[in-house]
């Protein structure tokens, strides 16, 4: 049996789990709504505010596919109830941020500034205070779209192991080389 798929997921308060007859699970809650669709293979059950994923037989696939469902509605029901939060700072001079509604203009020491149209689902905030690494906040619902623009900003210029400059998860530890002169002499 999955280690991950045989727990249980507990429902907070105001979270609801329902299962259409086509296997399509929505997960309601205070922040909003989202929506998996399931293999027929894995049935979900549902008693006093606890919900079990159940698998049908023990083939190889069904077997991965019941800790990956399991987790996937896990992951929805914490994000309609407390949401995601990803923190992203800017490391160097002249890299700077700057959110507009949906629109996030950088600045990270091209020639141009880049525009990045984000999702609806996603909120964005930018915090720049002197003396510190400007800041990019994205906050979602649903973590696998937030972390995919997380990850999308975060590849317009990677942290380089010289000098650690580039965008980087906060807390985000950078190993960095010794450059040339470290070298033998």
């Amino acid at each position: 049996m999955s280690r991950i798929g045989k727990l249980p997921i507990q429902l907070p308060d105001g979270v609801t789990v329902t299962v259409s007859d086509s296997n399509l699970v929505t997960v309601k809650g205070k922040l909003g709504e989202l929506y998996q669709q399931v293999d027929p293979k894995i049935k979900i059950e549902m008693k006093d505010g606890i919900v079990h994923i159940v698998r049908s037989c023990e083939e190889k696939d069904d077997k991965s596919k019941h800790g990956l469902y399991r987790a996937l509605i896990a992951n929805m029901v914490k994000g309609v109830s407390e949401g995601y939060t990803i923190v992203q700072e800017l490391v160097g001079v002249g890299y700077k941020a700057s959110a507009k509604e949906q629109l996030l203009e950088l600045a990270l020491g091209y020639s141009h500034n880049i525009v990045l149209e984000l999702p609806k689902e996603v909120m964005v905030q930018t915090t720049a205070e002197r003396g510190k690494n400007n800041t990019i906040i994205l906050k979602s619902n649903d973590k696998q779209l937030v972390g995919q623009i997380a990850a999308k900003i975060r590849s317009l210029r990677k942290p380089e192991p010289y000098k650690g400059k580039g965008i980087r998860f906060m807390g985000e530890e950078i190993k960095k080389k010794a450059g040339k002169s470290a070298s033998g002499q």
